[in-house]
């Protein structure tokens, strides 16, 4: 069968009690954990990890999570909510503009916790939560259940194809730049290595163009980037 690959979770947090908890409940509900348990080691992660959502302490030992939370914002919009004992108002503020999408006071119930990931999710356009379906000639995209099938048959991806393949399925019929495609999939730590994209779009191209010679659904803009063209489906 042809398994989605799974959301993954970084939490930023430096109490090992609140990961191990985090990692407990977060692989009950089918994601896939990253953890760190400081502000430097998860700017790392968010910069070479694929990360679909971020769980972010605010009192981390070497920085104020604030910093961070508008690092990552800086070149993804990922979801990103924040997990603190802080509970003054203007705190709150602080870590909403710099970019999160939520703030979930500690000691906070698991079951508040999976609604808010569900909520900032949908909110951010994630397509696992869309239900959004594209079709590019006999290949269906189920952006919900993050499957690809040609007539029916599953097309097999790695993590990788799918995460590219996503981010193009969002901004269908749009130009994504080179560097975005990079910094979206890889982390903005590769936001130069252009060749690791250009190998994974002919991957691609051989898995859903009937001549990936002379595709015909992913486009090359050439100088700027390349643009999903399906026959039908919007996100």
């Amino acid at each position: 069968m042809n398994q989605p690959p799974l959301l993954q979770v970084l939490v930023v947090d430096d109490e090992p009690a609140i990961r191990d908890l985090l990692r407990t409940t977060l692989q009950a509900e089918g994601y896939g954990v990253i953890e760190a348990a400081s502000a430097r080691e998860g700017a790392t992660l968010a910069g070479n990890r694929r990360v679909d959502l971020f769980l972010i302490d605010l009192g981390l030992p070497d920085g104020d999570g604030v910093t961070l939370i508008r690092d990552i914002r800086g070149w993804t919009q990922r979801p990103i909510l924040v997990l603190s004992a802080r509970t003054q108002e203007s705190q709150k503020v602080d870590a909403l503009d710099a970019g999160a999408d939520d703030f979930v006071t500690k000691p906070f119930g698991v079951a508040e916790l999976h609604a808010r990931i569900r909520v900032a999710l949908r909110h951010a356009g994630t397509p696992a939560t869309l239900g959004t379906t594209l079709t590019l000639g006999d290949v269906t995209i189920d952006l919900l259940a993050r499957t690809v099938a040609r007539a029916g048959e599953p097309i097999r991806l790695t993590a990788t194809q799918w995460r590219l393949l996503e981010v193009l399925a969002r901004h269908a019929g749009r130009v994504v730049s080179g560097r975005q495609l990079l910094r979206e999939v890889w982390g903005p730590g590769h936001g130069e290595q252009g060749h690791y994209l250009r190998i994974y779009v002919r991957q691609l191209r051989q898995k859903i163009e009937v001549d990936p010679t002379q595709p015909r659904f992913l486009q090359t803009e050439t100088g700027v980037g390349y643009r999903l063209l399906p026959d039908s489906g919007r996100v």
